[in-house]
């Protein structure tokens, strides 16, 4: 990836995954505060393996209303990425785990 390619990506996926895991427990108002969205971006080492030039890892607590359409909400974020990083190619990972946050102000 380019680092022009790195800059769209992170000002595209705030938003991108904001919309795609809102439910009516955490509803999303289009303001993003500390702690909403977590942006990590690391290049492959050398022992790492993987058969796509990108992969987006996206961690959001578990609800029913998540859960049900998890697979439409994981397309939604790669169709939201795909203009930005054409013709990479890209995979996105969606986990739903049962957890619990906390944080300072």
């Amino acid at each position: 990836m380019s680092d022009c390619q790195v800059a769209d990506l992170a000002a595209v996926l705030p938003h991108a995954v904001s919309t795609a895991v809102e439910c009516p427990e955490e509803p999303y108002d289009g303001r993003l505060g500390p702690g909403d969205v977590e942006l990590r971006f690391r290049s492959l080492g050398p022992h790492d393996s993987s058969g796509l030039d990108v992969t987006i890892e996206i961690r959001s607590k578990w609800f029913a209303s998540r859960a049900e359409n998890r697979q439409q909400r994981c397309d939604a974020v790669l169709a939201a990425v795909t203009d930005v990083l054409n013709p990479l190619r890209v995979g996105v990972y969606l986990m739903l785990p049962v957890a619990a946050w906390s944080q300072t102000e």
